[in-house]
């Protein structure tokens, strides 16, 4: 049983060498980055630990922390970091997959089709949490098919509704009324073709923001959304997305944080486009991700990262 024991104090060997260096190795991959680590979020409101989360948002009005995680449920936190509430499907939240609060207080969570509900929808819930009706995507050809997956308001409480990969960004009013449907297409082999859209965001100026994973672009439109300019770039290296799964704008700063799942970092841009610095990169220990699928800046500038196989949103504080 020699070996046994010797394996067992190697382990332990390892693990302490990596415990010590482990801030080091941190710090110096946030180096020169205007971005510091601040903590981790891992549990919910009975002390369990947060299951693979998926989505995270920051309400910018009561800034309260929405997290999505794998139990299909909505925990929400306070801005610094206590756990109040969760919703579940004892509440109506089945199969939860993007939210978005309006200026009333508000919820409204794009959700999947379920075993009780077979139809994708928005659920809406007033100020109190309290479910009030449902809304279902019609009036086009594919609204059978659409399912609604990340959400976004502009000042008027138009909300953009991004499909689950879907060829189009839909605005709807508050009662579920199309007003408008945005589309790109990319030129490939000489043709045109429908981008696959994933993500959705608007900024202070409501400048509309357009992710694709598919090509590793997002698109910007001004307020009336005409199309401004793209950006991003599609590889596996610095400076490069790979597969871009959210992203978010940093109003306090201007700068627009790409998530990258299959790079396993952090991609910061300026609001032109410039690609400025990343961090991140395979790991378990602080500032590290694993398959991360989601970000959110708060009003403050914090970073909050949904490092969903680690478990956890990783909180990070921008700097200028």
């Amino acid at each position: 049983m020699k070996w046994l024991g010797k394996l067992l104090g190697a382990f332990v060997f390892v693990i302490i060498i990596f415990l010590f260096l482990a801030p080091y190795e941190l710090k110096a991959q946030l180096e020169g980055k205007p971005v510091a680590y601040l903590d981790s979020i891992m549990e919910d409101e009975d002390e369990g630990r947060l299951s693979f989360p998926s989505f995270v948002w920051v309400d910018p009005v009561m800034k309260e922390i929405y997290i999505i995680d794998a139990k299909n449920r909505i925990i929400i936190y306070t801005s610094d970091f206590f756990p109040l509430f969760t919703l579940d499907k004892r509440d109506g939240i089945e199969a939860p997959l993007g939210l978005v609060v309006d200026k009333e207080g508000n919820l409204y969570v794009a959700q999947g089709p379920s075993k009780r509900n077979k139809r994708a929808r928005i659920s809406v819930f007033n100020a109190c949490l309290k479910w009030e009706r449902d809304i279902y995507i019609t009036g086009f050809e594919e609204a059978d098919s659409f399912t609604p997956y990340r959400l976004a308001i502009d000042k008027n409480d138009n909300i953009y509704v991004a499909g689950n990969y879907s060829s189009r960004v839909l605005v709807i009013n508050p009662q579920g009324h199309i007003l408008d449907m945005i589309s790109v297409k990319e030129e490939k082999g000489g043709e045109r073709i429908n981008v696959k859209l994933n993500d959705v965001a608007v900024d202070r100026d409501d400048r509309l923001y357009l992710l694709s994973e598919q090509e590793s672009h997002i698109y910007v439109y001004d307020n009336n959304r005409k199309f401004l300019f793209k950006f991003g770039q599609k590889g596996g290296s610095t400076g490069k997305l790979s597969r871009p799964r959210g992203f978010s704008i940093d109003n306090l700063n201007g700068r627009v944080y790409i998530v990258d799942y299959m790079r396993h970092t952090i991609s910061a841009y300026d609001k032109e486009g410039r690609y400025l610095f990343e961090f991140g990169g395979l790991g378990w220990g602080p500032g590290w991700f694993q398959y991360p699928r989601d970000i959110c800046i708060d009003p403050m500038g914090r970073v909050l990262v949904a490092d969903t196989f680690n478990d956890r949103v990783q909180v990070f504080q921008s700097k200028e």
